[in-house]
């Protein structure tokens, strides 16, 4: 008999697919129009930072960003690889199939390349997953691997489950396997990333991994729940509301329409990727009145919503320090992406 992964179609399930669903009409059009190559880059480059934090790898999103570019990064050099590869696979994905052993393998096999010795292997020895001195799971024995993936991807293969569900259902399943010696996180994410491309192309630039940092200790809790129900429910529900709130995430940084003033402008173009003091803006914008830098340049940029205090709760401290948001980046993505163009 074919296998069935278990898991329940549940009301909730059913809403939150309608959800996405809903949020794709709108977003479709929006996004083939604005979703410039900077911006997918810049999506791509959170997906894979929010993805290797999960599995603490220190750089930030701006180290990651430098070792995409090429530039020189101070890191451990582990981490650094861990980067190098996943861009490598992230961008390989339009040439490999979701239901294909081998492009599975391949896809391992870039992501873990130079990190362990069984890269793009099916592990052979026992392996759990410990949380502290806890083991939380403990892996099917090596010697079924190979056929629980295979019954795993056939089943992907012949399902009639809508892909968002397919895609969840599988994520889960393969965390639950954990086919490799490492990396079973990384290539869980990033193979539901290929299965939602796959139906939906815009899914290669919704950074969900995002959220799923954001909320890394139920991501946990809920593996832990499936696992003990032996029912992929309790995961699907949440990846499902991962994915949704990732479209309403993205959809909200790139919607924004507002202008600028030209001294926000002026400050936002010189901030970069760094947090910086007051005196050390005036400072770079060769600003000697102080009143006036905080009323039109740095005040402003805060009630936009373009900086923020990198200690919001102690405003006068010594040590605060200023960054770009969000919204801001992307504004200064497209503001290059405009003048790349008129170039």
């Amino acid at each position: 008999m074919a296998y069935e992964p278990p898991y329940t179609l549940t009301p909730i399930i059913v809403t939150l697919v309608a959800d996405i669903g809903e949020r794709l009409g709108r977003f479709a059009a929006f996004a083939d129009a604005n979703l410039t190559p900077r911006l997918r880059r810049t999506h791509r480059i959170r997906t894979i930072h929010a993805s290797l934090a999960i599995e603490n790898n220190t750089l930030s999103e701006g180290q990651v960003t430098s070792v995409i570019e090429g530039r020189r990064v101070l890191g451990h050099p582990r981490e650094i690889q861990e980067v190098r590869n996943a861009f490598t696979a992230y961008e390989a994905m339009a040439a490999w199939s979701a239901t294909s052993e081998r492009d599975l393998l391949s896809a391992h096999g870039v992501l873990m390349q130079g990190l362990v010795d069984e890269a793009g292997r099916y592990r052979k020895g026992g392996v759990g997953i410990h949380r502290g001195n806890e083991v939380v799971h403990m892996a099917p024995p090596a010697d079924l691997v190979a056929a629980h993936m295979h019954d795993l991807l056939n089943w992907l293969e012949r399902t009639d489950a809508h892909p968002l569900v397919a895609s969840c259902v599988f994520h889960y399943e393969l965390e639950f396997i954990h086919p490799f010696a490492d990396g079973n996180g990384r290539m869980g994410r990033l193979w539901q990333t290929l299965i939602l491309r796959e139906w939906n192309p815009v899914f290669a630039y919704v950074p969900v991994e995002t959220v799923v940092r954001e909320r890394q200790e139920t991501y946990y809790e809920v593996l832990a729940l499936a696992d003990r129900d032996g029912d992929a429910t309790p995961f699907v529900t949440f990846m499902l509301k991962a994915i949704r709130d990732a479209l309403d995430e993205v959809a909200d940084t790139e919607q924004v329409t507002e202008q600028v003033t030209e001294q926000v402008a002026a400050l936002l173009s010189v901030m970069g990727t760094r947090a910086w003091s007051r005196t050390e803006l005036m400072n770079v914008l060769h600003l000697t009145h102080r009143p006036s830098f905080h009323a039109t340049y740095l005040n402003a940029a805060m009630e936009g919503g373009w900086v923020e205090r990198t200690d919001p709760d102690s405003p006068r401290s010594p040590k605060q320090r200023y960054r770009l948001t969000q919204k801001a980046r992307a504004w200064l993505a497209r503001n290059m992406d405009s003048r790349t163009d008129d170039a």
